[in-house]
């Protein structure tokens, strides 16, 4: 490519950047008129954290697997979808969780307790006389609208060609008065529609119908109607399902944490911003500008694609911004390199992005993979994290690789900045870097095996004794979150519930500590918390409007947990495993990687364990993050093992993995430290929710770095040493060989 046509495409990335910034913070056109585009914060679509809303987990009672399975999931899926559409809600979904799951997902109602109660209605439906018999199931109704006579609303049924029989038959019985009434509360000449157990409407026959279609007048509100007509259409479930998980969740809290991560991820921004132009000059300045481009990408291809934001996704898009510097410091290390080593300016930057290259890719596919797995088992939450992450991925390569490589190349080609200075090389043909020491890891790993299995064993012992804290979503129990307008004394509150032998821990939360958070291991539904919240709002007066949060969790739901994670590192691993022996052509390197993952994992655990900190889903998610974020540090030093041994074939393994070690210590410190900078500040500013995601990937960052260079690269030498010593000996034996024959 001509330098001119680098020019132009340069000022036109510019150009794109700030047009890019514009509409991303303000929009454009006018906001009342078509084709106008709104900001990206009002483009995003948000999950139930951020609007608010309802959401609820039903687990299917069969025993049927394989493909009937899955068709029966199919057709629930379907009836259910049905029926949450009639309520007119958008964005409202039902989808299929694990093999006998279904979650549906109501964002930003305003009446939440309604809501989860018309989808919770779950069993089959039924036309009844007032004797108990069976008139008809919901299998045989068509349609069921609302229509208006001026004054109020009814209801009108259409039903299929044996329904239409079966109806008339059950109106003529009712008619007639050849029904005696057993069923309590019901008149002779009355058929009751039950749903789940309960009568949502008992009209009474005022002729015998035939036709296959009737009105049911009740004065009903619209509302009413409309609500009583969805459940109508919902129509027959073909297996019964059980409530093993629900959420109800108030838009302020989202909200609150939303524009305080959007000020968080900020801060963390500007000061990777900052670092970059203070440790590498010009190319941080070229970083800084890939790194712009890229959140604006991030942005609107979240948009683009339809992906909702969660606050687990923002925790997602701040790792990814520090595994985009990463490759842009693995780039800058290599051309400092080759500048070190005498080469002009231009050649240097050619062939240190040809050296980067192959590392940059090896580090974010591995990575990759274990986003994906954890994409196919993760639940809804981990994989919109899941998924934000691989979209990170993607287009950090495409700026670090693209991006970067045309800004870099025209510095290179401008005679006023193709100067070592601005490529941090001193003029004596030293690397600028916080680290110019060189250290020997090799001799001392046998302090760090044991520093690693210390840790290890505490963690175990701690939890073999004192047990894991496992939160509410692995033990199963409930979480309600109430405004109680003041501070209200902790003991009142446990009073309040004596009666429902909860054995709660409550705990303030909120400014002022005006709301209180009530935590029990008991499995309470929709229906026992709301009785929980009407005993408060006695005493104090609540409402549905101060329920700012009330989560439920069945004790299957954790146990599945905890089997997915498990599911999730072993495939991930055979994953990584077969890639890097294809990569390398050596399975140490896939072995010893391996083992820093396990080691990874082992060690995030023990520090759960030993300062108890909650084991919850937004660990499991970051654990799986931290396979693929501890592997990436891995890949890079073991790339440069690699060269180096083609390299110096005749140095032994301890010399060139030490040197490796030391080669890349600089990018493995600067990029641990930009990843932690954009987490601290989401960490300390933002909700707990976020802060579940950032405390376990902060830990495994410091971990994964540790491990890299310290557990990962001396056990590849310890694999290695039989092998160099049979070399030796070989050798050894050949000149001896030589001498005698002479």
């Amino acid at each position: 490519m001509s330098l001119k046509v680098k020019r132009i495409l340069a000022v036109l990335v510019i150009l794109a950047l700030a047009f890019g910034w514009y509409v991303t913070l303000f929009g454009i056109g006018d906001k009342t008129k078509d084709g106008a585009v709104t900001s990206v914060k009002s483009a995003l679509k948000y999950g139930l954290d951020i609007d608010g809303g309802v959401y609820v987990v039903m687990e299917a009672q069969t025993d049927l697997t394989g493909d009937e399975l899955k068709t029966l999931m199919e057709q629930t899926r379907a009836v259910l979808n049905n029926r949450v559409n009639q309520m007119g809600v958008a964005e409202s979904s039902v989808t299929i969780e694990g093999t006998k799951r279904l979650r549906v997902e109501i964002p930003g109602v305003e009446d939440a307790d309604e809501a989860i109660q018309a989808i919770g209605k779950t069993a089959q439906l039924y036309f009844i006389l007032a004797d108990g018999s069976v008139v008809l199931d919901g299998s045989h109704v068509k349609d069921a609208q609302i229509a208006t006579d001026g004054s109020y609303y009814k209801i009108l049924l259409e039903f299929d060609s044996e329904g239409a029989k079966l109806f008339e038959e059950g109106t003529r019985k009712a008619f007639n008065g050849e029904v005696t009434p057993t069923v309590e509360g019901l008149q002779a000449k009355q058929i009751a529609i039950v749903l789940d157990g309960e009568i949502i409407t008992n009209p009474t026959v005022q002729s015998v119908i035939s036709g296959g279609s009737c009105e049911i007048e009740g004065k009903y509100s619209k509302e009413e109607a409309s609500m009583t007509a969805a459940l109508i259409r919902g129509g027959a479930l073909p297996v019964e399902l059980k409530e093993v998980q629900s959420s109800v969740q108030a838009a302020t809290i989202g909200a609150d944490a939303l524009d305080k991560s959007i000020v968080a991820g900020a801060i963390g921004l500007g000061i990777v911003f900052l670092l970059m132009l203070i440790f590498y000059g010009m190319l941080g300045l070229i970083a800084d500008i890939a790194l712009l481009l890229y959140v604006v990408m991030f942005l609107w291809s979240m948009v683009g694609l339809g992906v909702v934001m969660t606050l687990p996704g923002i925790a997602a898009l701040i790792l990814s911004i520090g595994m985009a510097v990463d490759a842009n410091v693995i780039i800058f290390a290599r051309i400092k390199e080759e500048i070190c080593a005498g080469k002009a300016i231009r050649v240097a930057v050619d062939a240190g992005f040809k050296n980067a290259l192959t590392t940059v890719l090896d580090a974010q596919i591995t990575t990759l993979i274990a986003a994906v797995v954890l994409y196919e088992i993760g639940t809804t939450s981990v994989k919109g994290f899941a998924l934000t992450l691989m979209i990170g991925i993607v287009i950090s390569i495409f700026t670090a690789v693209v991006i970067t490589q045309l800004f870099i190349s025209l510095l290179a080609s401008n005679p006023k900045f193709a100067k070592n200075k601005y490529f941090g090389v001193n003029d004596d043909l030293t690397p600028k870097q916080m680290l110019n020491k060189t250290f020997s890891f090799i001799k001392h790993r046998k302090v760090y095996y044991i520093i690693s299995c210390v840790i290890i064993i505490a963690g175990l012992l701690f939890a073999g004794i004192g047990g894991m804290n496992y939160g509410i979503d692995f033990t199963g129990g409930t979480t309600i979150q109430l405004e109680m307008g003041k501070q209200v004394p902790i003991k009142d509150v446990e009073k309040a519930l004596a009666s429902y032998d909860l054995d709660p821990q409550i705990i303030y939360a909120g400014d002022g500590n005006t709301q209180i958070i009530i935590k029990t291991i008991k499995s309470l539904d929709n229906a026992a918390r709301n009785e929980v919240i009407d005993t408060l709002s006695k005493d104090y007066g609540i409402t549905q409007r101060d329920v700012l949060a009330s989560e439920q969790f069945g004790p299957s739901v954790g146990n599945e947990l905890k089997s997915n994670a498990l599911k999730a590192v072993i495939i991930a691993s055979i994953g990584m495993l077969i890639y890097i022996i294809f990569r390398f052509k050596s399975w140490k390197y896939g072995v010893t990687a391996i083992a820093g993952v396990v080691h990874d994992v082992l060690i995030v655990i023990a520090f759960y364990a030993i300062f108890g900190y909650t084991v919850n889903n937004p660990f499991i998610a970051a654990i799986l993050t931290l396979v693929g974020y501890s592997i990436n540090d891995t890949i890079v030093i073991f790339d440069r093992i690699r060269e180096n041994k083609a390299l110096h074939p005749k140095d032994s393994n301890e010399k060139n993995i030490d040197l490796s070690i030391n080669q890349t210590l600089n990018r493995t410190i600067m990029t641990s430290l930009t990843t932690l900078v954009v987490m601290i500040p989401l960490c300390v500013m933002v909700s707990s929710a976020i802060r579940e995601f950032i405390i376990p990937l902060m830990v495994g960052v410091i971990v994964g770095c540790y491990s890299s260079i310290f557990i990962c690269s001396p056990l590849y030498y310890d694999l290695c040493k039989k092998d160099e010593t049979s070399k030796y000996v070989l050798s050894t034996a050949k000149n001896t060989k030589k001498k005698k024959t002479k």
